[in-house]
């Protein structure tokens, strides 16, 4: 029945090919029906690593729903990629022409043959869809047995690192005629390693005659990287909207309390919820709370749209999928992620399966050509982002943060100093990137120079590195300090990168690389020089509130699209994709970034550190932003 099903439907696509003639893997097609029903292999996005060593005990049942995202193939990339650099190149006649949502479907999504096919398709094995704007996600809801046949796996329970979740430990097939145009299938399996990047101080220091922590407010910001211009010359966020993209749900009076006892006269009933396929829990609801304050406080007049997605794959493609093609918020945030090495498929021997990374790449390049500015935190765990959620010790980056098409946001330490009671002095004489080895010798003296101890104290600091999974962007190469580094080594990885021990002394190495560099600019991330956040019990809204102090880069990213929709406000039009117009404002003379190029273990990001006389270092990029000079540079662009 099903092979006999499968003629009419190939009869059928194939008719439609005399209106779309144009698409070559279908004209293709039309030689040999039989090839064209042989199931070809899709990925399905989740790494090797989760699926291989999960331990599996029984199918799930059939009847148990499910929740599923296909992933088409970006019609014409190539193209598409070209058209975002002509939009922020005030020398190109496409200078600010951004597309809209049907524009960009178009132009780059899918074909229309292609998505009535796979939604016929799946309609055969009962599974609804719903369509995307943009052409590019069909996200699907069925049945485990259903999807076991239409994609011939077996979804199994199955536990991994103590979790219990549901998986397809053989990879996904399509007929070849659907096979060809799908980048990946996601929601096979729903386990996730995605975190938030929110971090608290480990140890508490109360100030005392020679210092303390810092405990900051958005104030402290403006004045640090000179934003105060901005707000003098009328701008205020008014007619922007802010969007957060999370996993976790929050208290939104925590926001207006945080707001009114800042001081901060801020829109009335801004905060927009967005729940897409039925929201979230409250399981990070820290970072979303911390997300929207800091982000609503820089622009006080904007409105902040919150888009929560369950913490699954499919949850947050369908939450990034939302806000890009509502395409209102002309700035958006995301603070969760996972390791490079999470996504590969092999950490032992570093190679990676980009399907999963390309399906969010896909959205992050339609919102750049839609103008849209993105920013994600770059991690936390300094140059050894994996670990966190693998528990390794080789160099990685974070994604989404790695995408070419994302502006990726760095962590440095503020000023400050202390002197502990046990006599061990903490200085930090200047600005520089955030690396946590300056309280190794406060970690020391409690006795946490363990294995055990490491992994929770000694390895905390700004995100960067080279990407693996992305090669280095155009808008990157011919930047001084751009695939070359100077670290400062202070640790020894094991073989398998299992484990670590410190050196004696550190190690100042320099060498060459390539990929994606990261991060793209830095704002204070530090916990010990961090930002205040107010929040409720989460069991209890409203209830034990107070304020908290955090840090991390989860920080940086909504601050900077708070920043963004300042800027924009005050401005003819969208800014839109940042990366490849600050890398040329970061070569002129006037150039809006302080370069932290200091060389050493007090500039550090736990292994990249400074290069003097360049422009970018792999620990804190371009470097810390003067604002109301970048705001300048925004702006002369617009009257070209």
């Amino acid at each position: 029945m099903a092979k006999k099903w499968y003629k009419i439907l190939i009869a059928a696509v194939l008719s439609s090919l005399l209106i779309f003639s144009s698409l070559p893997s279908f004209a293709a097609a039309s030689s040999s029906s039989k090839a064209d029903q042989q199931l070809t292999s899709v990925k399905q996005g989740t790494g090797r690593s989760v699926l291989e060593n999960a331990d599996y005990f029984g199918d799930l049942p059939d009847n148990t729903p499910v929740s599923v995202d296909i992933v088409l193939k970006t019609n014409n990339e190539k193209k598409l990629q070209s058209y975002i650099e002509r939009t922020v190149d005030p020398n190109s006649a496409l200078y600010h022409r951004y597309l809209s949502v049907d524009q960009f479907k178009k132009g780059f999504g899918a074909p229309n043959a292609t998505v009535k096919a796979l939604t016929h398709y799946l309609k055969h094995y009962k599974i609804s869809t719903k369509i995307y704007d943009n052409n590019l996600i069909v996200s699907a809801n069925g049945t485990a047995g259903d999807f076991n046949k239409a994609f011939s796996v077996t979804i199994q329970k199955a536990k991994f690192r103590g979790r219990s979740f549901h998986a397809a430990k053989k990879g996904p097939k399509l007929p070849r005629f659907l096979a060809s145009h799908v980048l990946a299938i996601l929601g096979l399996t729903n386990y996730s390693e995605l975190t938030p990047r929110a971090v608290k101080r480990p140890l508490k220091l109360t100030p005392n005659a020679s210092g303390g922590p810092l405990n900051l407010d958005p104030q402290d910001l403006i004045k640090q990287y000179n934003v105060g211009p901005l707000y003098d010359q009328g701008a205020n966020g008014k007619g922007q909207t802010i969007g957060i993209v999370t996993l976790a749900d929050f208290n939104t009076e925590d926001a207006y309390s945080f707001w009114k006892q800042e001081g901060i006269d801020v829109k009335a009933d801004r905060i927009h919820k967005i729940l897409v396929d039925g929201g979230s829990d409250w399981n990070g609801y820290e970072e979303t709370s911390l997300d929207v304050e800091q982000s609503g406080a820089l622009a006080p007049q904007a409105d902040v749209n919150v888009y929560i997605g369950p913490n699954t794959d499919a949850g947050f493609v369908n939450a990034f999928a939302t806000a890009i093609n509502e395409n209102k918020a002309a700035q958006l945030s995301v603070s969760w992620g996972l390791s490079e090495s999470a996504i590969s498929a092999a950490v032992k021997d570093q190679t990676e399966d980009p399907a999963y990374a390309q399906a969010y790449n896909q959205l992050f390049e339609q919102a750049a050509a839609q103008g849209i500015s993105m920013f994600a935190s770059a991690g936390d765990a300094g140059a050894y982002d994996a670990s966190r959620d693998m528990g390794t010790y080789n160099l990685a980056v974070d994604n989404p943060a790695d995408s070419p098409y994302i502006t990726a946001a760095g962590g440095t330490t503020l000023p400050w100093s202390y002197t502990t009671k046990t006599g061990v002095q903490l200085t930090v004489a200047s600005e520089r990137a955030w690396g946590w080895n300056y309280l190794y010798p406060y970690f020391d003296s409690l006795g946490l120079g363990t294995p055990e101890g490491w992994s929770n104290y000694y390895f905390v600091g700004g995100g960067g590195g080279f990407s693996q999974l992305f090669a280095t962007p155009d808008y990157q190469k011919g930047v001084s300090g751009v695939n070359r580094f100077t670290a400062a080594q202070q640790w020894h990885p094991s073989s398998d990168f299992g484990s670590i021990t410190p050196l004696a002394d550190a190690k100042i190495i320099s060498g060459r690389s390539s990929g994606r560099n990261m991060p793209d600019v830095s704002l204070n991330a530090d916990p010990y020089t961090g930002y205040k956040v107010f929040l409720s019990d989460p069991n209890a809204p409203g209830s034990n509130s107070g304020f908290s102090t955090f840090g991390g880069t989860s920080v940086v990213s909504p601050q900077l699209a708070g920043l963004t929709a300042l800027m924009n406000s005050n401005q003819k039009g969208r800014i839109g994709f940042w990366n490849s117009q600050i890398y040329r404002f970061a070569k002129q003379k006037s150039s809006p970034f302080h370069p932290l190029n200091t060389t050493g273990t007090e500039n550090t990001n736990l292994y990249y550190t400074g290069t003097k006389g360049t422009i970018y270092n792999q620990s804190s990029g371009l470097g810390t932003i003067n604002v109301a000079s970048l705001a300048s540079h925004f702006k002369s662009s617009f009257s070209r």
